[in-house]
């Protein structure tokens, strides 16, 4: 345990995230709310941006670093992913309100790490959309190099539960278990029997409270969890491709009085925008990724743009490990398709997620109060020439391309022969909100679909 400790302090983690302090001297910060300000300087202390402005004075013996011709933003904002988590899918019922991701934080996912290097400072680890109603969220910061899971979570963030619309709740539970739903009707009378028993439920324990009734009502924490959604102490992040559904689901919600949620990839959300600007609904979505299942031929690389244009509050997402590193290239489509300008592009990854995640007094934009999280490009962060420099969260750098160790795996010893850890490589994954899915359905009729999909896409 010790030679491991040392380990990491040679390859220079953190052991906690502290709230660290540092200025950053005569960049070009990109504020996204408040203009840009060229050859200026920000000062970290403890953790918060203390000061922006030019020829800062600060405490003597500060750690200080040039950003001389680079270019300083708001740490990115991932709304979708699904790193630093032990599992995705609890896919045993099409309501499993109760479970929270949350509960097994991964500290030693080194994708945590890789989207440092792009940038990403928070994302929202969301579970997956085998059911109906999924489990609950968690925001979390990437302070990569913590050993203790718990420093993971953005303490204070708002909580967010996943929903889901479409074929994957249908597959997963009609096709694989035989149960409801098994149609897109289905689906829905899943969300009113969830919102109606939650309903019964809060009504009961505000009876006895009052005294009405004297009978302590049984405690349920799936009906708790939908309670709390009913009175705004939760908000919905629906997995969503079609038009049709995203516009059944916003009759559902208005019928019980919800109102918080973002509608997830929402490919079809370019067909009604102006709905879903009227309801206050949010859209985190792909830049050009579509056609890859039959319910998402119908999409375009204009979605992020005409949301926008619409008035709704419109992040680009990753839902990949991979893709998440790319983020700032993937806002940039928007200026190719949409002609969106440089702050609404990156509103993209910024201050819309953070708006989305209910975080936005925090970070999302560079400004005094803030959090200082922090992400530096050599070039403008929308040109496709750019590459990340320094990625720094609280205060603390935990991303820097000139000086980081060339292996930052945290639980895995270079030199070992195997992996001490489980490393998934399923072929039968279609997409990172179906993880899990496949273990959980391999001894059932759904099996023999999985393998002729694998069969079909390996077949050379």
């Amino acid at each position: 345990m010790t030679k491991y400790l040392l380990t990491l302090l040679v390859f220079g983690f953190q052991l906690s995230f502290g709230q660290g302090n540092i200025l950053i001297k005569n960049g070009n910060i990109l504020t996204i709310t408040k203009g840009n300000l060229q050859s200026t300087d920000i000062y970290i202390e403890n953790g918060k941006i203390a000061k922006i402005g030019k020829n800062l004075i600060v405490p003597e013996g500060t750690q200080t670093m040039d950003a001389t011709g680079l270019f300083v933003m708001p740490g990115i904002i991932d709304a979708h992913s699904h790193i630093a988590i032990d599992a995705v899918n609890e896919a045993t019922n099409p309501n499993t309100a109760e479970v929270n991701v949350g509960d097994a934080l991964n500290p030693f996912d080194v994708s945590i790490y890789r989207a440092l290097a792009g940038g990403v400072t928070i994302s929202h680890a969301m579970h997956g959309s085998a059911n109906a109603i999924g489990g609950q969220c968690e925001t979390i910061k990437h302070r990569y190099g913590v050993l203790n899971p718990e420093e993971l979570r953005m303490t204070g963030a708002p909580r967010t539960i996943k929903f889901a619309l479409g074929e994957n709740p249908i597959r997963v539970h009609g096709e694989g278990n035989k149960i409801a739903p098994a149609t897109r009707m289905g689906v829905e009378q899943v969300f009113r029997q969830a919102f109606s028993e939650g309903r019964l439920y809060a009504k009961r324990w505000e009876d006895y409270n009052k005294g009405i009734t004297k009978n302590t009502p049984n405690y349920n924490l799936r009906l708790e969890t939908i309670a709390d959604i009913l009175k705004g102490d939760i908000i919905i992040h629906c997995h969503s491709y079609r038009a049709d559904e995203i516009l059944m689901l916003m009759k559902v919600l208005k019928d019980f009085g919800i109102k918080k949620i973002c509608f997830q990839h929402v490919n079809e959300g370019f067909k009604v925008a102006p709905e879903l600007a009227e309801f206050g609904a949010s859209a985190s979505v792909f830049s050009d990724w579509w056609a890859y299942k039959f319910e998402v031929y119908y999409s375009t690389a204009y979605n992020a743009a005409i949301l926008t244009k619409n008035g709704v509050v419109t992040s680009i997402n990753s839902d990949s490990d991979e893709l998440i590193r790319h983020l700032y290239h993937e806002a940039a489509k928007t200026q190719r398709y949409g002609n969106l300008t440089d702050d609404e592009a990156l509103s993209l990854i910024t201050i819309n997620p953070a708006i989305q995640l209910g975080i936005e007094d925090r970070v999302g934009s560079l400004e005094v109060g803030k959090d200082g999280d922090i992400a530096i490009f050599e070039k403008h962060p929308l040109s496709i020439y750019t590459t990340p420099h320094m990625t720094i969260v609280d205060g603390s750098i935990r991303f820097d391309s000139k000086n980081d160790n060339p292996d930052m795996r945290i639980s895995i010893d270079p030199e070992e022969k195997y992996t001490s850890n489980f490393e998934e490589k399923t072929g039968f994954k279609e997409d990172n909100c179906l993880q899990d899915v496949t273990e959980y359905l391999l001894q059932s009729d759904y099996a023999s679909y999985l393998r002729f999909v694998y069969s079909k896409n390996h077949t050379h």
